[in-house]
């Protein structure tokens, strides 16, 4: 990625991110579709599928969701009191939904962000402007990818660990980043037909 970087610069911290939970099968889609040409062409320049925009405008918005997870996530663990801040021991008394709150939170904003620096470039748009697209453009997809990824931590946390193990997996444990990877799959697979529909209504840029 050094020697080709992505025409789109936000798209050279994304691919790294996104390779945390998809591993070699992402390593593989971005060395196949996405690595930048030498002439610097985007995938849409190149002709890329409907199918492998929409995957990576999906990869795009999993990787603030990813960010975002893993600061909140450990974020909680240093700082509990973050927890009573979001309502834990006020609205619900387990850790957990402070967990997920705070992951909601900061995997939402640096949604947004990664794409405020996609799509104010491509459209040549100031911050205030950027801001309300990039609003437009993820809302939904960052939503979807987190309801897919709460939905399987849900069913481990609650049902399958405690069965297996007589418990649930604390942050700092393998076992819990593992189930982590396969909830961020989820969540790529809740969130890519919502990308699919933003892109072809328009709303969101193809990549």
């Amino acid at each position: 990625m050094a020697r080709r970087p992505q025409p789109m610069a936000v798209m050279n911290v994304v691919w790294p991110v996104t390779m945390l939970f998809g591993g070699l099968a992402w390593l593989l889609f971005y060395r196949r579709t996405a690595r930048a040409a030498l002439r610097g062409l985007s995938q849409v320049e190149r002709g890329s599928s409907m199918a492998v925009s929409v995957a990576t405008g999906t990869s795009h918005c999993g990787a603030g969701c990813a960010i975002g997870d893993l600061v909140a996530e450990f974020a909680l663990v240093a700082f509990p009191v973050i927890g009573v801040v979001v309502g834990r021991g006020t609205l619900y008394d387990d850790e957990i939904f402070a967990g997920w709150i705070i992951d909601f939170v900061l995997a939402f904003a640096l949604g947004i962000v990664f794409q405020y620096f996609s799509i104010a470039p491509m459209r040549g748009l100031g911050l205030r402007a950027g801001i309300v697209a990039a609003l437009k453009a993820d809302a939904l997809s960052i939503s979807a990818w987190q309801v897919g990824m709460y939905g399987v931590m849900a069913l481990a946390q609650f049902l399958v660990l405690p069965s297996l193990f007589g418990g649930r997996a604390d942050v700092v444990s393998p076992e819990f980043w593992f189930v982590m990877q396969i909830a961020m799959l989820a969540g790529f697979a809740t969130s890519y037909p919502v990308n699919w529909l933003l892109i072809r209504s328009g709303v969101k840029e193809a990549m």
